[in-house]
């Protein structure tokens, strides 16, 4: 790819970066859960529970998340501090697509057990990152091991993805954009501090990978890890600091203009 056409691109995506990442697009995204709290600990256990559920279609990722937020009395930290077995009761009859009650009470559990025991969500997944880390896929994969580490049924694994098995680990990468991005247009939260935007991967999904393989900047056929690694390194030369900033044209680009 020309040099010029690479200059191009850069700008489309950073015209459209400022397009859609705007708070008018909260309302219909999965992160307009975590947007109804303020408090540190509930955004993002939130934005977790939500992200984790984020496949499908976006109504019914959105009703099934406040669904979930009223089970927990619209106060999750809360909730999880405190939950217990005479809690699961009101969760048997939850189901989003694959993710269903034991699931969900597995992931009610772990979320405790990090809060009481790990030091929270954010410090579950920094502490297993080196300052020499380029990306976050240490994090992640750490994080997983912890995560698992309660008793838990072998199905419900396959909702914590692992990028060392090669998954994209597209719902975490985002939760982590969410968690992680600072900048001043309102949609990420830029709570977590331990972790840089320099870090963070690309959520690679059918959008984002389409537009990147149109646009040139992604050459690999398959939506996994290696993929992610590939894209992520081209978005950083656009910019170093920042690069997941181009989620918000990439997604944009697929989702809402058709970019094929």
């Amino acid at each position: 790819m020309k040099k010029e056409s690479l200059s191009d691109i850069k700008a489309l995506l950073d015209e459209k970066y400022f397009q859609f990442n705007n708070t008018a697009f909260i309302e219909t995204d999965p992160i307009s859960i975590p947007h109804q709290f303020s408090k540190k600990e509930d955004v993002e256990i939130a934005g977790f529970l939500v992200a984790t559920i984020a496949w499908g279609q976006r109504l019914s990722i959105i009703n099934n998340g406040n669904k979930l937020m009223r089970l927990m009395n619209n106060e999750p930290h809360d909730f999880i501090l405190n939950f217990s077995k005479k809690d699961s009761l009101r969760f048997e009859n939850f189901v989003h697509r694959t993710f269903n009650a034991t699931d969900c009470l597995f992931f009610l559990n772990s979320l405790k057990s990090i809060y009481l025991k790990h030091g929270g969500l954010e410090c579950a997944f920094s502490k297993n990152l080196k300052g020499n880390d380029l990306d976050v896929k240490a994090a992640i994969t750490g994080f997983r091991e912890l995560f698992l580490s309660v008793p838990h049924e072998h199905r419900s694994e396959k909702h914590i993805s692992n990028p060392s098995a090669k998954s994209s680990a597209k719902r975490l990468c985002m939760f982590l954009r969410w968690m992680v991005r600072h900048d001043k247009h309102g949609v990420d939260f830029g709570l977590w501090k331990a972790i840089l935007p320099s870090q963070l991967c690309l959520p690679l999904d059918l959008h984002t990978g389409n537009v990147s393989r149109k646009l040139g900047l992604l050459k690999r056929t398959q939506n996994d890890w290696q993929a992610v690694e590939e894209i992520t390194n081209v978005l950083r030369t656009f910019d170093s600091k920042d690069p997941i900033k181009y989620d918000f044209s990439l997604f944009g680009l697929g989702a809402f203009e058709g970019f094929k």
